[in-house]
């Protein structure tokens, strides 16, 4: 049982419960459990703390051992945007792929296995999936972060993903409300806005929440979005319309509100991060997450203090801030519930059921119409599966399986904030297990075509693009290739919006590792 510092009244301690930071290392540092004693009931993990599953298990020890309900949250989408393998790749395709293969069972396994892996480790509060509808192709930050274009195909995997991750006892929280698929900007950066009209927007991006709602997901995260038709004058994140209004009244979601990260620019550049802390509170949401850029104690302090001050100054109702702090409470409880059954199941006896979303602790864990994948090999091969069937793969001629070493050109675009630098991505390393001897560049620029065929000489030639349809530098450079060799591979590892060219094209549908091992396969006839 936690027992919270003496001196902390009841207004600071929930100023401080509806936090969720991040902090810098691998172990927690001592401002942090300092904080924990004192209210804070979450915490928000990145790649930069996590080394191995070992140490992540332990730094989860050493935050329970401070408060024994603490949420751990963690942005593990899989595909390109993943925390537990930012050094290697992850081992699961990201939605794109789970949507071109459009299984619902396979999807629901995936998040399953993915959620098994996070409990294994002590996270109990995945900030995923995205139910985010990509009607935009220039979209710039969500693209294969999508099941895709076609909303009822988003809606049924998004439910079947919240059902996955749920049943492994940790908690969804279903991105980015109230959509942020017809965005060509990117809210990292700046504020987005969709002018879409109101019925368009009931259609298509709400669609996929209703789903998650419906599939009983315990949290729910706003999207730093204008959307003139909801609200013209505030982002979702600070609106009352969208998130009262809309979410909690119109769609009758009862579980946690979580804000995207406070300090991207949307907020950040236009509200400020204290300001904006207090606005999205008083309009309805429930958790303040920001730790991906700031990330220390002062952070901490300053939105904690922002909080009573606007409470002390009649900015924000008293109420609403206990309101919103007790939906944190609740979802910690659920998942404190979900991580004993989940223990009584491994012992051979059945959790209990609940779905509708409200944060009463009883729980469905352990069980999934996926199957049990746990235990066989299934389990441990259920992403690289799904990342085979994930691929399309476009034949011109009579191309044969490469059998001397090739030259791989990874035509590198600019990494957005999301998916991180930090992450490798392509075919040379696969390629390399498969065809000792494969070497391996980077190239972007007006330049990128002619340097790839200066650097790989007679070699056979792979080129590895990302989103080709909204990079022209990209497309050229595939041009200059391509018209000097047409018997290169082209390996499409974002949105395969152009037309597949080349001897070979194969379409990864995202940059994950297996999609790279599945792509690598075939270009060598495995």
């Amino acid at each position: 049982m936690t027992t919270f510092a003496s001196g902390t009244d009841t207004l600071t301690r929930d100023a401080l419960t509806v936090l969720q930071p991040g902090f810098p290392g691998t172990t927690a540092p001592d401002w942090l459990l300092r904080r924990l004693g004192e209210g804070l009931a979450s915490v928000g993990l990145f790649g930069r703390n996590i080394a191995t599953p070992d140490q992540l298990a332990a730094l989860t020890a050493q935050l329970r051992a401070e408060r024994d309900d603490v949420l751990v949250a963690i942005d593990e989408e899989g595909g390109d945007v993943t925390r537990l393998e930012v050094r290697t790749g992850s081992s699961f395709p990201g939605n794109h792929a789970l949507g071109a293969v459009d299984d619902v069972a396979l999807t629901e396994a995936v998040a399953l296995e993915l959620g098994r892996r996070l409990a294994a480790c002590g996270v109990n509060l995945n900030w995923a999936p995205s139910a985010d509808v990509n009607s935009n192709p220039s979209n710039p930050v969500i693209g294969v972060r999508s099941f895709g274009a076609d909303t009822d195909l988003v809606a049924r995997h998004t439910a079947a993903y919240v059902t996955g991750l749920q049943a492994a006892g940790v908690a969804a929280c279903t991105k980015h409300f109230p959509g942020h698929g017809d965005t060509a900007v990117d809210s990292h950066h700046a504020l987005p806005r969709i002018d879409a009209d109101l019925a368009v927007l009931q259609s298509r991006e709400l669609a996929p929440f209703r789903a998650a709602i419906a599939a009983g997901s315990r949290a729910v995260m706003s999207a730093h979005i204008l959307v003139p038709a909801l609200d013209p004058d505030r982002p979702a994140t600070l609106s009352r319309r969208i998130l009262t209004g809309l979410l909690r009244e119109e769609l009758g979601y009862q579980g946690l509100i979580v804000t995207d990260g406070m300090e991207m620019q949307a907020i950040s550049a236009t509200y400020g991060i204290e300001r904006g802390s207090v606005l999205a509170i008083a309009a309805g949401a429930d958790a303040i997450c920001v730790g991906g850029g700031l990330a220390d104690d002062d952070t901490v302090r300053r939105l904690r203090d922002a909080l009573v001050s606007a409470v002390r100054a009649g900015e924000l109702a008293e109420e609403r801030l206990a309101d919103a702090a007790n939906r944190v409470r609740a979802l910690a409880e659920w998942t404190a519930a979900a991580a004993a059954v989940s223990r009584s199941h491994a012992n051979g006896s059945n959790g209990s059921n609940a779905s509708n979303g409200s944060g009463t602790p009883t729980v469905t864990v352990g069980t999934s119409s996926a199957g049990d994948p746990a235990g066989s090999d299934s389990a441990v091969d259920v992403g690289l599966v799904a990342a085979r069937r994930a691929l399309t793969v476009t034949r011109s001629g009579a191309f044969t399986p490469l059998t001397e070493a090739p030259y791989v050109a990874a035509l590198t675009p600019v990494a957005n904030i999301a998916v991180g630098d930090e992450t490798p991505w392509g075919v040379a390393a696969e390629l390399a297990r498969l065809l000792p001897g494969t070497e391996t560049g980077s190239f972007t620029g007006g330049d990128a075509g002619s340097s790839v065929l200066a650097a790989a000489g007679n070699r056979p030639v792979v080129a590895v693009v990302r989103d080709e349809h909204r990079h022209p530098w990209m497309a050229a450079a595939l041009d200059t290739l391509l018209a000097a060799r047409p018997d290169s591979v082209v390996v499409e590892m974002g949105v395969p919006q152009s037309a597949p060219r080349g001897a070979l094209h194969i379409a990864t549908h995202g940059a994950a590792r297996v999609c790279g091992q599945a792509a690598a396969e075939v270009i060598a006839g495995e």
